[in-house]
C-alpha cells in the first residue's frame, strides 16, 4: 500500500513538472494540448491538412518543406502551388525543426519529390548558435531520410540577406555563402539537384534586389516569380534523372 501511495505521488510530481494533467482512466491527452502553439517542432501545425490529403488519395508531386520564405510562397504567389504541389513552410523554423516534423509533413505525404530550403534561421540563431556545417549537416539528414524513401530531392540556397531585422548584430552575408557552397557541394554527391535562387536574388552584395524583397529576407511577388523558373527547372531535372543515392561521405 505504502509503495503503490509513493509511486502516485512521484506520478504527480513528474505531472507537475511537465505542467500536464495525468489522464484518468488511461485517456488519451486532449487534443488541444498537441496543437500549444508553443511547441517547438510545430509538429500539429499541418495534422489536419496531412490527413485530410492522405484521405483524399491524391497524388504529391512535391513537398516544398521550409520556414518563412516557403510558406510565404505560397500566400503571395497560390497559382503556383497547383495540384500536387504542397506547401509545409512555417515561420521561423530552423534546420533542426523542420528535421523532426520532416516524416509528418513530408514522408507521410508518399511525394515524388521534396524541395528543400532552410538555414537562415539558423544562421539568424533563431533557436541557438549553429554553424555553416551544422546547418549543412542537418539538411543532409533530411535530404537522406527522403532518399531512403524514395523521395527525390531537390536542394534550394538560401536566398541572400543583407541583415535580418529581428537579429541587427548578425551579419548573414558571408555564412549564407558558405552553407550554399556546401550544399551545393553536397548536391553533386548524392544527386540532389541544387536550385540556385541565391544567383537569381542577389543585388551584388549579398542582398536582395531592390523591390524584390521585404524586411530584407523575403521575396516580394516579383521575386518569387523570378524563383520559379529555376524551381521548375530543377525539379524537372530531378525527375529526368538518374535515381538518388545515399551519400556516406
Amino acid at each position: 500500500m505504502r509503495n503503490a501511495v509513493a509511486r502516485r505521488g512521484a506520478l504527480g510530481i513528474a505531472a507537475a513538472l511537465l505542467g500536464t494533467a495525468i489522464p484518468r482512466h488511461g485517456e488519451a491527452h486532449c487534443e488541444a494540448d498537441d496543437e500549444r502553439k508553443g511547441w517547438w517542432p510545430s509538429l500539429a501545425r499541418y495534422t489536419k491538412d496531412n490527413e485530410a490529403l492522405i484521405q483524399s488519395g491524391a497524388k504529391v508531386d512535391c513537398v516544398f518543406m521550409g520556414d518563412s520564405i516557403t510558406e510565404l510562397w505560397l500566400k503571395r504567389r497560390p497559382e503556383f502551388f497547383g495540384p500536387g504541389m504542397i506547401c509545409r513552410g512555417i515561420t521561423g523554423q530552423t534546420t533542426p525543426q523542420m528535421l523532426v516534423r520532416f516524416r509528418a509533413d513530408v514522408v507521410s505525404l508518399k511525394p515524388k519529390l521534396v524541395h528543400i530550403m532552410a538555414g537562415t534561421n539558423d544562421i539568424a540563431g533563431n533557436t541557438g548558435v549553429s554553424s555553416p556545417r551544422m546547418i549543412a549537416d542537418t539538411i543532409a539528414t533530411m535530404t537522406e531520410i527522403a532518399l531512403a524513401n524514395g523521395i527525390r530531392v531537390v536542394l534550394a540556397s538560401i536566398p541572400p540577406a543583407a541583415r535580418y531585422p529581428w537579429k541587427p548584430r548578425v551579419d548573414p552575408v558571408r555564412r549564407t555563402l558558405l552553407v550554399n557552397l556546401l550544399l551545393q557541394e553536397y548536391a553533386s554527391h548524392t544527386g540532389a539537384r541544387y536550385a540556385d535562387y541565391y544567383s537569381v536574388l542577389d543585388d551584388g552584395h549579398g542582398g536582395m534586389r531592390s523591390g524584390w524583397a521585404t524586411g530584407d529576407v523575403h521575396p516580394t511577388a516579383r521575386g518569387y516569380m523570378a524563383m520559379e523558373p529555376v524551381a521548375l527547372a530543377a525539379i524537372q531535372a530531378a525527375r529526368s534523372q538518374k535515381p538518388q543515392t545515399l551519400c556516406h561521405a
